[in-house]
């Protein structure tokens, strides 16, 4: 009786232990930067110096490739001398996003070439060119880690990983890459990338037109169907999370765009019908967009409120081996991130994952 009373007793110390949650001791706070101007305003800035936001990861730039240039850098965002200068004490992580279907185009030695040449533009944009009354080039930013961007397969993953370890080669620098969950899941399928560290990217589960009825932002089934179980993975794993919204324009029932519209400000000309969902009533201009919204057209509102954030947060500590000194990031940061969240709303969530 005794020895059945102890293997009951270790069986529940077992699934106790298994179902607590993985605490962060140090919370590196970051956001993303996906936007095409340089600068940030005002109260974005007060907001990231009073929420400690110590890192930014910065988009310069895409890769892609057509027959008559071969891979080309396209989306490029150059930041001025005085983008972060009104930031405290913010570590800047330049950011490059590669195309998948650039690998079927490409072999070693012009991996080898855009790998050079992405290091080279980098160290670029890192400072700006003499000016007028300049002895030298100004420093824009300073970085140690570069973070690359792209959605590899199974059949891409062999000549991604190869140009990764040329970057990693050519400029010296700390490598990261992004981590979506099937990759993180299946790593036996997909493999593990040749990185310091990789950042998982909780969020666009689902593609935007496929499953109408579900957000394809953040779905809680959805999430909890690759974080299933505890599972630990080879590289460092820092973890971002959406705080960004978008709007899907259906006429017709056809796609007909993307618009930055929230839920409220659609709900002033359009008509709720069901969750997500508004029916324009009245023919309507929106001159943001240059777009005609006619009667019968169908908006799809699509946003993450705080609580299914914190949700997710209990998930990803429940199933994610983390490190104690983790980076959280958001994304991505614009005006409307502090609109829809206040900033002891955006505190919350980094400060959850060390509960």
């Amino acid at each position: 009786m005794k020895k059945i009373f102890l293997l009951a007793f270790v069986f529940t110390l077992f699934l106790s232990c298994s179902n607590k949650e993985n605490k962060v001791e140090n919370v590196e706070k970051a956001f993303y930067y996906w936007k095409g101007r340089s600068y940030f305003d005002n109260e974005t800035e007060k907001s990231l110096n009073t929420l400690g936001v110590k890192k930014i990861y910065y988009k310069l730039f895409e890769v892609d490739y057509n027959e008559s240039m071969g891979n080309f850098p396209y989306e490029k965002n150059s930041p001025g001398q005085y983008t972060f200068q009104d930031l405290e004490s913010v570590k800047v992580v330049p950011v490059v996003f590669v195309k998948n279907e650039i690998f079927q185009y490409n072999d070693e030695k012009s991996l080898d070439k855009l790998a050079d040449n992405i290091t080279f533009l980098i160290d670029k944009y890192h400072k700006q060119g003499k000016q007028y009354g300049q002895d030298s080039a100004k420093v824009v930013f300073d970085y140690n880690e570069i973070q690359i961007d792209c959605d590899w397969t199974k059949s891409t993953k062999d000549k991604y990983f190869y140009l990764l370890k040329k970057i990693k080669e050519f400029s010296k620098k700390e490598i990261s890459c992004t981590l979506r969950l099937y990759p993180y899941k299946y790593p036996d399928i997909m493999g593990v990338p040749p990185v310091d560290k990789a950042m998982l990217m909780c969020y666009n589960l689902i593609k935007p037109l496929s499953q109408k009825n579900k957000n394809s932002i953040l779905d809680i089934n959805e999430l909890k169907s690759y974080l299933d179980k505890k599972r630990s993975y080879p590289v460092h794993l820092d973890v971002a999370l959406p705080v960004f919204y978008w709007t899907i324009w259906y006429q017709n029932n056809r796609f007909a765009g993307l618009l930055n519209l929230n839920s409220t400000e659609v709900s002033s000309f359009a008509q709720l019908k069901k969750p997500m969902w508004f029916e324009i009533t009245k023919d309507r201009y929106v001159s943001d967009y240059n777009v005609y919204l006619k009667i019968g057209d169908q908006i799809k509102c699509e946003e993450v409120d705080a609580e299914t954030i914190k949700e997710a947060i209990s998930i990803i500590k429940k199933n994610v081996e983390l490190d104690k000194n983790t980076t959280i990031s958001l994304f991505h940061l614009d005006a409307g991130t502090f609109k829809k969240y206040s900033n002891e709303q955006v505190s919350d969530f980094y400060n959850s994952f060390s509960k």
